[in-house]
């Protein structure tokens, strides 16, 4: 049946009329917000005491932890380095087709690395992997799965290349630093080794000294609002932290854009996060966040690293010089150039998918062997004048 639009309507109107009720309840959370959030500026050991209690009531509660920096004081862009090597790399996936007639998946990353200042062309790398499902115990892969594997081949890839180079090597992805599917049941083993041998990469990146960090454009997390939540509750109220959200519809987005200037970093926090115990020392999570647009237009984005550059403060400041370098190459859609190339380099289209499954197909029949037929479902989907999705 097609969808019912009636339903639909009457949802719709109603989102309408509750608009302006909305509006007013989100800009006066806001308003309380960035009050909030300036009158806790440098009451750092404030926060920090109610987000250790909150943590005794909570083993799981997520939110920014301050460290030294004023938290509602912006940072200003600091000098370019004289030299620098610049290391990106993304990763693209075809993912197990349980209804296809091929078991198969396939990762492929793509990995540029520029020297700043050098004139020499960059140099681009794309690994592609392909693995039968057959050729596993079990034969079952979660999508979530080969993004683990996806990750951590990029990470590795981006650590084999940085090797080559000297100096101050600066290494580029998109996406959280955190190797997230700790909570995915159907891969828990896969998660932990996955997640032994990514932290491992991150640690060769330290003795590397290759200055590491994850990109997140437009972040959806808002560890900082959340921490201001948790700094507003009172004591006695903690046990009833889940349910208490006061700034609900306020974003870190939304209040980093209102803090931070043309270029400018915010300050940087920890992750308070029970996944993120697992990454300890020198490889602890935090982040920060950057505006990589300017005051009429800003463009924030969340920038993930581990504790060894928050300790090091050249290697933090070239993080963010090289960032916005990067980003002002967009133009108006400012956006690290390096990390869009590596997404082209890596990207896998719907047409190298049908070309893998012909060659695959050709290959195995040639040797004697079986494809597999299609499911049920698929081939009904497949029929002429099928064109829902």
């Amino acid at each position: 049946m097609p969808v019912n639009y009636q339903d639909l309507y009457t949802r719709i109107k109603a989102i309408g009329a509750g608009t302006q009720e909305r509006k007013k309840k989100k800009e006066d959370a806001q308003t309380q917000a960035r009050e909030l959030f300036a009158y806790f500026n440098s009451r750092l050991d404030d926060l920090r005491f109610k987000v250790d209690a909150a943590k005794a009531v909570d083993a799981n509660v997520r939110c920014a932890y301050p460290l030294d920096e004023s938290i509602a004081s912006p940072y200003p862009l600091p000098d370019s380095p004289k030299a620098a090597t610049l290391i990106a790399a993304d990763g693209s996936q075809i993912f197990p087709d349980r209804h296809g007639p091929l078991q198969y998946y396939v990762i492929n990353v793509g990995v540029i690395a520029m020297q700043v200042g050098s004139g020499s062309t960059p140099e681009v790398i794309t690994e592609t992997k392909l693995r039968l499902l057959e050729e596993f115990e079990d034969t079952f892969f979660s999508d979530s799965q080969v993004a683990l594997q996806r990750d951590l081949a990029e990470r590795t890839k981006l650590l084999e290349v940085a090797k080559k180079y000297k100096g101050t090597v600066i290494s580029l992805t998109e996406g959280q630093l955190e190797l997230w599917g700790a909570a995915d049941n159907e891969n828990s083993k896969d998660f932990e080794k996955s997640l032994k041998d990514y932290m491992d990469a991150l640690k060769d990146m330290e003795k590397q000294n290759v200055i590491t960090s994850g990109y997140v454009d437009k972040p959806g997390a808002n560890w900082v609002v959340r921490l201001l939540e948790i700094a507003m509750i009172p004591q006695d109220e903690l046990p009833n932290l889940n349910k208490y959200h006061p700034f609900l519809g306020v974003t870190d987005l939304w209040l980093f854009s209102k803090i931070l200037g043309k270029h400018e970093r915010s300050a940087v926090f920890k992750l308070q996060a029970k996944s993120a115990e697992k990454y300890q020392g020198s490889i602890s999570i935090h982040f920060f966040y950057i505006n990589v647009g300017d005051e009429k237009k800003p463009k924030i984005a969340r920038v993930d690293v581990p504790l060894w550059v928050v300790n090091n403060r050249d290697a933090l400041n070239n993080l963010h010089s090289a960032l916005i370098e990067q980003a002002k190459i967009m133009g108006n859609e400012p956006f690290p150039y390096l990390l869009h190339r590596a997404h082209e380099i890596a990207v896998v289209t719907h047409k190298d998918k049908e070309e893998i499954d012909q060659m695959l197909a050709i290959e195995i029949r040639n040797n004697g062997g079986d494809v597999g037929e299609k499911s049920g479902k698929q081939s009904a989907k497949d029929l002429q004048g099928r064109t829902r999705r």
